[in-house]
């Protein structure tokens, strides 16, 4: 028998076919019900756990389902006069779950006129659209963010840029440094980044043949995405500062940084050093380089304030120390 893309095979025993409808239904989450054009329960397959039909009580939407949802799906069906007439109705039945009712009269082989009922359980759907729009909004927030530090950084890298070329080359750079701290907050999951990466990626994109004069040492924090982003910048200027006014390569003596958490009465907090050993250099252009420009802006008031945090940057005669300190953030 061939009806409406539906096929099985007449010689087959109908309790096969039951078994199969059946698990099938249970898998999908699925309840069928069939009532006669003047309401009369003819079956019911698969009910939730939750509506439970007494023994011996004649079948009602108001005995399975409860008075009030009974005489909502009751006006629902009353609607429904002939074949192809069909209506819808969800619910949200308690402790945070969805159920859809799916009505529609529907025409049998022997010409009679049936209702037929299809209730699907929707919360799992309902539960990930919610987090999606969650998503959506943390997505727009976390851009919105993302491109206040970039017109900063842009504003500022114009501001102390004598020509066209010199804006270009540094902003571009601060751009890939944000780019790749972005990178490492999206492959967590928006949990942040360690530490750790944040500091490979300077190193292997200014001084990768040289890596191995960065020393790094102490505990590898996981950042939460705000902290992660500007102390990636913060790490940026400070790799890029070695290189072009430091003469750590030269005299091959490492930058040693560390990474530090410790407790204080206002709770734990995060300890970044950066010590760079100076030699024979200008120390007026090492000077300059380190202060009066956005670089020494991003290191002693942008990425403190960002972070809630201070931060000290000093220079003398044996080496160039930066350090930061800062409250460890609650990941949300």
């Amino acid at each position: 028998m061939v009806h409406r893309l539906t096929w099985f095979e007449p010689a087959r025993a109908e309790d096969k076919l039951r078994e199969f409808f059946i698990t099938a239904l249970i898998d999908m989450s699925a309840t069928l019900t069939l009532q006669d054009q003047q309401g009369k329960y003819i079956c019911i397959t698969t009910l939730p756990a939750r509506w439970m039909l007494k023994p011996g009580v004649e079948p009602s939407d108001e005995a399975i389902f409860g008075p009030e949802l009974g005489t909502r799906l009751g006006e629902l069906k009353a609607g429904l006069v002939k074949p192809g007439d069909r209506a819808e109705l969800e619910i949200e039945a308690g402790d945070d779950t969805f159920f859809e009712f799916r009505c529609r009269m529907v025409e049998m082989g022997n010409h009679e006129i049936n209702l037929m009922t299809v209730v699907l359980d929707r919360t799992e759907d309902r539960r990930r659209e919610r987090l999606l729009r969650a998503l959506l909004r943390e997505v727009s927030h976390r851009s919105k963010n993302l491109l206040a530090i970039i017109q900063s950084i842009a504003s500022q890298t114009a501001r102390y840029s004598g020509t066209l070329d010199a804006f270009l080359g540094k902003f571009r750079g601060r751009l890939h440094a944000l780019s790749q701290s972005q990178d490492l907050i999206t492959d967590s999951s928006w949990r942040g980044a360690y530490f750790r990466d944040l500091l490979k990626q300077q190193v292997d994109r200014y001084v990768q043949e040289n890596g191995s004069l960065v020393h790094v040492s102490g505990e590898d924090v996981m950042l939460t995405p705000n902290a992660s982003l500007h102390i990636g910048l913060a790490l940026h200027e400070l790799v890029v500062n070695a290189v072009s006014h430091g003469d750590f390569l030269q005299r091959r003596r490492p930058i040693e940084v560390s990474c530090e958490r410790f407790q204080t009465d206002a709770g734990p907090q995060i300890r970044i050093r950066w010590v760079e050993p100076v030699g024979n250099i200008n120390k007026e252009a090492l000077s300059a380089a380190s202060s009066a420009r956005f670089g020494s802006t991003v290191l002693e008031r942008v990425v403190p304030s960002s972070v809630n945090g201070r931060a000290t940057h000093q220079l003398d005669d044996k080496e160039l120390r930066y350090e930061l300190v800062f409250p460890q953030e609650i990941f949300e």
